[in-house]
């Protein structure tokens, strides 16, 4: 990553998004801004509205497809932001529980993280701490900013079921705390609406280290089993549907009941572990995903009548301008 003048953090042009998804598939950004702390963040978002560019926000790049092609404007990664520490300290990212005294492990059980922070990193931290209620997430790939926007989680947990509160920065560059109750976050939305996810405080129960790491590694486990967990996937695509219309079952079971399973499209597959993972078999394009997600959706939609809802977070190029029409002949002092 090499530093820009022009702008006032590291800044690269014509960036490769692709490697920077777990689908790895997408094309390319015009400018990729990298802050290294929340008052870079800040300053690169208000540098991009100030050129009349709308940004966009890149975490891990999980639950993330990006189509292909050039987008133009600024995105801006959150990958250099990955502090991880206890509330008035400045720890390491993945605390040893030896840094904190069994006295205050018990009393102050929170851990402030910034939007870079990883989901595997900040679950191997409360765990070494003995702190439960993010173990649930073990296995899941992406960022603390993406995971609180989307309210990451399973059958173990949500991710905002830790969350007490949270820094955002809102569209006309202000940094904001909000309560928990302030977001009312729901099923795979955090409700942060067009605000942006700077930090967040987290807040566990505290139990012994070996009982929260035999969680761990019992759903990590089960995961395994049943998940393309080390493949390139996005992870889930679409939303479970409201159980009273689909009987009960979940987006990969109506997937599977329907003979899903067995679609491909170049080198994007569906995974014949989970019928709600598309992976990328080493060479598939996002125009491949894309196309297999809309097979997909057609295929439940024609054998059950029910639509699913995407739960990926879909990148597009924009919309090309018109072009002016042409003038009529003789119009317009035109010969």
């Amino acid at each position: 990553m090499s530093s820009s003048d022009k702008w006032p953090c590291a800044a690269l042009r014509d960036a490769d998004l692709s490697a920077r998804t777990t689908m790895r598939v997408g094309g390319t950004a015009e400018w990729l801004l990298e802050p290294a702390d929340p008052e870079e963040l800040r300053e690169a978002w208000l540098a991009a509205r100030a050129r009349g560019l709308e940004p966009r926000m890149l975490g891990g790049g999980a639950n993330l497809i990006v189509e292909g092609g050039r987008f133009p404007g600024a995105v801006i990664s959150t990958a250099r932001m990955r502090r991880i520490f206890r509330p008035g300290h400045e720890g390491e990212e993945g605390l040893p529980s030896a840094q904190v005294a069994p006295l205050e492990r018990e009393r102050d059980p929170r851990l402030v993280a910034w939007c870079g922070a990883t989901l595997p990193a900040l679950v191997r931290a409360a765990t070494k701490l003995g702190w439960s209620g993010i173990e649930g997430l073990v296995g899941v790939p992406g960022t603390l900013g993406g995971g609180i926007a989307m309210n990451a989680g399973g059958r173990w947990g949500d991710l905002w079921d830790v969350v007490q509160s949270v820094r955002v920065l809102a569209p006309d560059g202000e940094l904001r705390d909000l309560e928990r109750a302030d977001c009312r976050p729901a099923y795979r939305n955090g409700n942060l609406g067009e605000n942006v996810l700077v930090g967040a405080v987290l807040g566990f129960a505290v139990e012994k280290p070996a009982d929260v790491q035999a969680r761990a590694d019992e759903y990590l486990t089960e995961k395994n089993r049943v998940q393309p967990v080390s493949e390139r996937s996005s992870g889930c695509i679409f939303k479970n549907p409201d159980p009273e219309l689909s009987a009960g079952r979940s987006a990969g079971k109506l997937i599977d009941d329907c003979g899903g399973k067995r679609l491909t499209r170049g080198a994007a597959r569906v995974s014949p572990l989970h019928g709600n993972f598309i992976v990328n078999t080493g060479t598939a394009t996002a125009a491949d995903v894309l196309t297999l997600i809309e097979d997909l959706r057609d295929l439940v939609a024609q054998r059950t009548g029910l639509r699913l809802e995407t739960e990926v977070r879909i990148w597009r190029l924009p919309e090309p301008a018109p072009r002016p029409a042409a003038p009529r002949a003789g119009a317009g002092g035109a010969p």
